[in-house]
């Protein structure tokens, strides 16, 4: 299966997944709300957070399950304790969402809000592939959040 193909399955799966997250997830408190409205999303009403035991990933496909574990999103030894999915923010119970980690992904709301969800899981696919997950651009920019509010805390 060639990478666009994989990609539109991928896109498609986590479109569903946020839609979800949205229906079912917490709203922002005051606190997070005025955290995202600080780094600039417009829409802070919208985001939601959901705790599952393990943040979801479309292992039931084979291509994708494999394209997962090539980007170290999935795998062994590999634990994914939060991730954006257009609004909703997916987070693992047992990680402590706090300030400086919430900012994080707060900020990769603001990247879909800047272009739009398809745009950017693509951008940082493609990023992941060339520069692994610490150097990815929109990685680096999200951990920028986690220093700037860690040194506020």
């Amino acid at each position: 299966m060639d990478m666009q193909t994989l990609l539109g399955e991928y896109i498609s799966w986590a479109q569903q997944i946020e839609s979800q997250g949205r229906e079912v997830g917490i709203p922002l408190d005051a606190n997070g709300i005025a955290l995202a409205k600080e780094i600039g999303i417009k829409h802070p009403e919208k985001v939601r957070i959901i705790y599952l035991d393990t943040v979801p990933f479309p292992i039931e496909n084979k291509a994708l399950k494999a394209m997962g574990e090539s980007l170290g999103f999935i795998g062994e030894g590999i634990v994914n304790n939060a991730q954006v999915f257009g609004y909703s923010i997916y987070v693992r119970h047992g990680f402590e969402l706090n300030r400086p980690k919430l900012a994080h992904e707060l900020v990769h709301v603001l990247q879909i809000e800047r272009a739009n969800f398809a745009d950017v899981l693509r951008q940082h696919i493609s990023d992941m592939q060339k520069y692994g997950y610490e150097n990815a651009p929109l990685e680096a920019e999200a951990f920028k959040a986690n220093i700037k509010y860690a040194i506020q805390e």
